[in-house]
């Protein structure tokens, strides 16, 4: 009896194991949840959205930003709703990867995230962001006001007048229609996959040249690893 009673106690283990696992593995594919405009109001926050190649790699840029509350990595600039990275990796959507960045105005404002955003990737470069290729990788920014549109076009004029880049800047400034977050295994990527090639090749070296040139910008819990 005991033996038998062992027996379904370990069968019911691995059942509850296999349960877990398959809702997590399900949870980290279903797409990551937006925060309530309401709540976003609520807290005093903004919302800028901005495509710069691979969202790993802009995610955690702005995740280390004194202001910057939440970064969830998506999809923007498309028409197809609710899009897979499947179908954006195959360009079959118009989407861009994208960061939307929620952030307190009081701390940080919108031409020091523009800064931020041109500083950390190479905006001439058309439909590119290093080894990645395809319009899925392309810069854009994608405003919300008038105010914002302004704003971005005037820090394209600025940068092209002092000569910053020998090639013409490829930036897109387009109003913002939606954003789609990306799946639950997408967010925080970078954090959660330290090993990963793509995070040591390409991510990594971009991360640390940020927090060197931006250490004045950076959140406290930051500023061990950058120096």
């Amino acid at each position: 009896m005991k033996r038998l009673s062992n027996f379904l106690l370990l069968s019911f283990i691995l059942i509850f194991n296999a349960c877990t696992d398959a809702s997590s593995q399900q949870a980290q594919k279903a797409p990551a949840q937006l925060p309530a405009e309401a709540q976003v109001k609520a807290a005093g926050q903004e919302i800028a959205t901005f495509a710069s190649g691979c969202f790993w790699c802009t995610e955690a840029i702005f995740e280390r930003v004194q202001g910057v509350d939440k970064v969830i990595s998506g999809y923007s600039g498309g028409k197809e709703k609710k899009p897979t990275y499947e179908q954006v990796s195959y360009a079959k959507t118009g989407h861009a990867e994208a960061v939307q960045v929620y952030y307190d105005p009081k701390v940080v404002t919108y031409p020091e995230l523009l800064q931020i955003f041109f500083a950390t990737h190479d905006p001439t470069t058309l439909n590119r962001q290093g080894p990645d290729v395809g319009r899925q990788y392309r810069s854009a920014i994608f405003y919300r006001s008038d105010a914002e549109k302004q704003q971005a076009q005037d820090y394209v004029k600025k940068l092209e007048t002092e000569r910053k880049y020998s090639k013409r800047i490829v930036t897109e400034i387009q109003p913002f229609s939606a954003f789609w977050p990306a799946e639950g295994y997408h967010q925080d990527y970078y954090q959660h996959n330290p090993n990963d090639s793509y995070i040591q090749n390409v991510s990594a070296p971009k991360v640390r040249k940020f927090e060197k040139e931006f250490k004045h910008k950076l959140k406290p819990q930051y500023l061990k690893t950058s120096s």
